[in-house]
Protein backbone atom coordinates (compact mmCIF):
# COMPACT_ATOMS: atom_id res chain seq x y z
CA UNK A 1 0.00 0.00 0.00
CA UNK A 2 1.02 3.60 -0.52
CA UNK A 3 2.25 6.46 1.97
CA UNK A 4 -0.14 8.68 0.23
CA UNK A 5 -3.06 5.52 0.84
CA UNK A 6 -1.52 5.13 4.57
CA UNK A 7 -1.85 8.23 5.11
CA UNK A 8 -5.72 8.34 4.76
CA UNK A 9 -6.15 7.02 8.06
CA UNK A 10 -4.55 9.86 9.92
CA UNK A 11 -6.50 12.49 7.27
CA UNK A 12 -9.82 10.62 8.21
CA UNK A 13 -9.22 9.75 11.63
CA UNK A 14 -11.97 12.81 13.29
CA UNK A 15 -14.77 11.01 10.70
CA UNK A 16 -14.07 7.47 12.03
CA UNK A 17 -12.50 4.29 10.61
CA UNK A 18 -11.76 3.61 7.10
CA UNK A 19 -10.61 0.59 5.14
CA UNK A 20 -8.35 1.04 1.89
CA UNK A 21 -8.84 -2.28 -0.15
CA UNK A 22 -6.77 -2.92 -3.37
CA UNK A 23 -9.31 -2.10 -6.54
CA UNK A 24 -8.72 -1.33 -10.41
CA UNK A 25 -5.18 -0.31 -10.00
CA UNK A 26 -5.56 1.62 -7.18
CA UNK A 27 -7.68 1.71 -3.89
CA UNK A 28 -11.15 1.81 -2.85
CA UNK A 29 -11.21 3.68 0.60
CA UNK A 30 -14.37 2.46 2.66
CA UNK A 31 -16.28 2.93 6.00
CA UNK A 32 -19.08 0.81 7.42
CA UNK A 33 -18.61 -1.07 3.95
CA UNK A 34 -19.73 1.00 1.88
CA UNK A 35 -16.98 2.83 -0.84
CA UNK A 36 -16.68 6.44 -0.32
CA UNK A 37 -13.27 7.26 -2.25
CA UNK A 38 -11.18 5.97 -4.47
CA UNK A 39 -7.03 6.38 -4.70
CA UNK A 40 -5.96 6.36 -8.19
CA UNK A 41 -2.30 7.66 -8.72
CA UNK A 42 -2.13 9.06 -5.53
CA UNK A 43 -4.77 11.23 -5.99
CA UNK A 44 -8.36 10.88 -4.05
CA UNK A 45 -11.68 11.26 -5.71
CA UNK A 46 -14.35 11.44 -3.03
CA UNK A 47 -18.34 9.47 -3.76
CA UNK A 48 -20.27 12.59 -5.11
CA UNK A 49 -23.84 12.67 -6.29
CA UNK A 50 -26.35 15.02 -7.59
CA UNK A 51 -26.97 16.66 -3.63
CA UNK A 52 -23.16 17.27 -2.91
CA UNK A 53 -21.69 18.02 -6.57
CA UNK A 54 -22.50 21.89 -5.52
CA UNK A 55 -19.78 21.58 -3.07
CA UNK A 56 -17.10 20.03 -5.87
CA UNK A 57 -18.37 22.54 -8.19
CA UNK A 58 -17.50 25.50 -6.04
CA UNK A 59 -13.83 24.23 -6.48
CA UNK A 60 -13.93 23.52 -9.98
CA UNK A 61 -13.24 19.70 -8.49
CA UNK A 62 -13.26 17.33 -11.66
CA UNK A 63 -15.04 13.94 -11.62
CA UNK A 64 -12.58 11.26 -12.10
CA UNK A 65 -12.80 9.70 -15.84
CA UNK A 66 -11.72 6.78 -17.82
CA UNK A 67 -11.59 6.10 -21.38
CA UNK A 68 -13.90 3.19 -22.96
CA UNK A 69 -14.60 2.94 -26.71
CA UNK A 70 -13.13 6.16 -27.62
CA UNK A 71 -15.23 8.07 -25.45
CA UNK A 72 -14.41 9.63 -21.74
CA UNK A 73 -17.02 8.56 -18.98
CA UNK A 74 -16.91 10.56 -16.21
CA UNK A 75 -17.33 8.30 -12.68
CA UNK A 76 -19.58 9.45 -9.27
CA UNK A 77 -16.37 10.48 -7.55
CA UNK A 78 -14.60 14.09 -7.69
CA UNK A 79 -11.30 15.22 -6.68
CA UNK A 80 -10.46 16.26 -3.30
CA UNK A 81 -9.90 19.84 -2.56
CA UNK A 82 -6.30 20.53 -1.29
CA UNK A 83 -7.57 21.91 1.83
CA UNK A 84 -8.94 18.54 3.31
CA UNK A 85 -5.04 17.17 3.72
CA UNK A 86 -4.15 20.27 6.25
CA UNK A 87 -7.83 20.69 8.05
CA UNK A 88 -8.68 17.46 9.60
CA UNK A 89 -12.19 18.87 10.84
CA UNK A 90 -12.69 19.44 6.86
CA UNK A 91 -11.68 15.99 6.39
CA UNK A 92 -14.65 14.58 8.63
CA UNK A 93 -16.80 16.91 6.31
CA UNK A 94 -15.97 16.16 2.91
CA UNK A 95 -15.59 12.23 4.08
CA UNK A 96 -19.09 12.61 5.87
CA UNK A 97 -20.52 14.03 2.37
CA UNK A 98 -19.23 11.34 0.83
CA UNK A 99 -21.13 8.44 2.90
CA UNK A 100 -23.39 10.25 2.49
CA UNK A 101 -23.52 10.14 -1.18
CA UNK A 102 -22.88 6.47 -0.89
CA UNK A 103 -25.72 6.02 1.06
CA UNK A 104 -28.31 7.80 -0.61
CA UNK A 105 -26.89 5.57 -4.20
CA UNK A 106 -28.76 2.67 -2.50
CA UNK A 107 -25.63 0.00 -3.17
CA UNK A 108 -25.90 -2.20 -0.07
CA UNK A 109 -22.97 -2.31 2.06
CA UNK A 110 -19.55 -4.63 0.62
CA UNK A 111 -18.67 -7.09 3.09
CA UNK A 112 -15.11 -7.45 3.91
CA UNK A 113 -13.58 -9.66 1.71
CA UNK A 114 -13.20 -12.91 3.14
CA UNK A 115 -9.06 -14.06 3.65
CA UNK A 116 -7.89 -17.28 2.21
CA UNK A 117 -7.72 -20.76 4.01
CA UNK A 118 -4.44 -22.13 4.54
CA UNK A 119 -5.25 -25.84 4.49
CA UNK A 120 -4.33 -27.56 7.11
CA UNK A 121 -2.31 -31.02 7.05
CA UNK A 122 -3.78 -33.37 9.31
CA UNK A 123 -1.27 -35.69 11.02
CA UNK A 124 -1.61 -39.41 10.07
CA UNK A 125 -2.23 -41.71 13.32
CA UNK A 126 0.56 -43.71 14.19
CA UNK A 127 0.21 -47.65 13.36
CA UNK A 128 0.93 -49.74 16.24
Amino acid sequence: MSEFVESLHEIFERFGRIEPRRMFGGHGIFHEGRMIAIVLKDTLYLKSDAVSAEHFDKQNLPPFTYERNGKTMPMSYRQAPADLFEDREEAALWARRAYEAALRSGQPPKKKPAKKKVPVKKKKAASP
